[in-house]
Protein backbone atom coordinates (compact mmCIF):
# COMPACT_ATOMS: atom_id res chain seq x y z
CA UNK A 1 0.00 0.00 0.00
CA UNK A 2 1.12 3.05 -0.24
CA UNK A 3 1.84 6.08 1.48
CA UNK A 4 -0.19 9.16 1.84
CA UNK A 5 -3.51 9.75 2.78
CA UNK A 6 -6.23 7.20 3.17
CA UNK A 7 -9.18 8.31 4.86
CA UNK A 8 -10.67 11.12 5.89
CA UNK A 9 -13.44 11.62 8.82
CA UNK A 10 -15.49 13.97 9.67
CA UNK A 11 -15.15 15.08 13.56
CA UNK A 12 -17.71 16.88 15.12
CA UNK A 13 -17.92 18.05 18.58
CA UNK A 14 -17.45 21.22 21.33
CA UNK A 15 -14.27 22.59 21.33
CA UNK A 16 -12.43 23.81 24.85
CA UNK A 17 -14.22 26.85 24.95
CA UNK A 18 -17.53 24.64 24.58
CA UNK A 19 -18.07 25.86 21.13
CA UNK A 20 -19.32 23.64 17.86
CA UNK A 21 -17.11 22.41 15.58
CA UNK A 22 -17.41 20.02 12.23
CA UNK A 23 -13.66 19.31 10.39
CA UNK A 24 -11.62 16.76 8.20
CA UNK A 25 -9.18 14.37 10.29
CA UNK A 26 -6.67 12.99 7.86
CA UNK A 27 -5.54 9.46 8.22
CA UNK A 28 -2.02 8.91 6.26
CA UNK A 29 0.32 5.65 6.20
CA UNK A 30 3.87 6.42 6.90
CA UNK A 31 6.36 4.11 6.26
CA UNK A 32 4.13 1.09 7.41
CA UNK A 33 2.44 3.36 10.29
CA UNK A 34 -0.89 5.50 10.63
CA UNK A 35 -1.20 9.11 11.74
CA UNK A 36 -4.04 11.28 12.66
CA UNK A 37 -4.27 15.15 11.69
CA UNK A 38 -6.81 17.63 12.83
CA UNK A 39 -6.40 21.15 11.94
CA UNK A 40 -8.67 23.80 13.92
CA UNK A 41 -8.27 27.22 13.68
CA UNK A 42 -4.63 27.78 14.50
CA UNK A 43 -3.87 24.48 16.09
CA UNK A 44 -2.80 21.16 14.23
CA UNK A 45 -3.17 17.99 16.55
CA UNK A 46 -1.75 15.06 15.49
CA UNK A 47 -1.72 11.27 16.81
CA UNK A 48 1.69 9.20 17.15
CA UNK A 49 2.35 6.95 14.74
CA UNK A 50 0.69 3.45 15.55
CA UNK A 51 -0.40 0.13 13.88
CA UNK A 52 -3.66 0.56 13.02
CA UNK A 53 -6.22 3.59 11.26
CA UNK A 54 -8.37 3.11 14.35
CA UNK A 55 -5.69 3.32 16.86
CA UNK A 56 -4.76 6.79 15.16
CA UNK A 57 -8.09 8.26 15.37
CA UNK A 58 -8.32 6.92 18.51
CA UNK A 59 -5.28 8.41 20.17
CA UNK A 60 -5.88 11.80 18.21
CA UNK A 61 -9.62 11.58 20.12
CA UNK A 62 -7.93 10.96 23.37
CA UNK A 63 -5.20 14.09 22.43
CA UNK A 64 -8.46 16.24 21.98
CA UNK A 65 -10.44 15.37 25.33
CA UNK A 66 -7.34 15.67 27.48
CA UNK A 67 -7.37 19.76 25.94
CA UNK A 68 -11.06 19.74 27.16
CA UNK A 69 -12.70 18.52 23.84
CA UNK A 70 -16.29 17.38 24.75
CA UNK A 71 -19.23 15.39 22.98
CA UNK A 72 -17.03 14.04 19.83
CA UNK A 73 -18.11 11.54 17.15
CA UNK A 74 -16.71 11.05 14.05
CA UNK A 75 -17.84 9.37 10.72
CA UNK A 76 -15.67 7.97 7.63
CA UNK A 77 -16.18 10.44 4.33
CA UNK A 78 -13.28 9.46 2.01
CA UNK A 79 -11.78 5.94 1.56
CA UNK A 80 -8.98 6.80 -0.28
CA UNK A 81 -9.85 8.77 -3.31
CA UNK A 82 -13.49 7.68 -3.43
CA UNK A 83 -16.45 10.13 -1.26
CA UNK A 84 -19.07 8.02 1.03
CA UNK A 85 -20.87 11.48 2.08
CA UNK A 86 -23.25 10.15 4.68
CA UNK A 87 -23.53 6.44 4.02
CA UNK A 88 -21.52 5.64 7.43
CA UNK A 89 -22.72 5.96 10.68
CA UNK A 90 -21.67 8.56 13.29
CA UNK A 91 -19.27 6.76 16.10
CA UNK A 92 -19.49 8.53 19.03
CA UNK A 93 -16.77 8.90 21.83
CA UNK A 94 -18.16 8.98 25.37
CA UNK A 95 -16.57 11.78 27.41
CA UNK A 96 -13.84 11.12 30.19
CA UNK A 97 -14.75 11.36 33.75
CA UNK A 98 -13.93 14.74 35.05
CA UNK A 99 -13.73 15.35 38.99
CA UNK A 100 -15.39 18.13 40.22
CA UNK A 101 -13.52 21.04 41.28
CA UNK A 102 -12.97 21.41 44.78
CA UNK A 103 -15.22 23.40 46.63
CA UNK A 104 -13.99 27.20 47.80
CA UNK A 105 -15.20 29.51 50.66
CA UNK A 106 -16.60 28.41 54.05
CA UNK A 107 -18.86 25.48 52.76
CA UNK A 108 -15.92 24.55 50.94
CA UNK A 109 -13.69 24.04 53.80
CA UNK A 110 -16.48 22.57 55.97
CA UNK A 111 -17.19 19.80 53.36
CA UNK A 112 -13.53 19.02 53.16
CA UNK A 113 -13.01 19.35 57.44
CA UNK A 114 -15.81 16.69 57.80
CA UNK A 115 -14.58 13.97 55.02
CA UNK A 116 -17.44 14.88 52.79
CA UNK A 117 -16.47 15.06 48.88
Amino acid sequence: MADGVVEKHQLAGLDERARGFNRLVELERREGSYRASLRYETAIVVSEDVETKAAALHELIGRLQANGYTQLRSRLSFNGAHYLGSQEPWIEYPDPERKPPPSSGLFGWVRRWLGIP
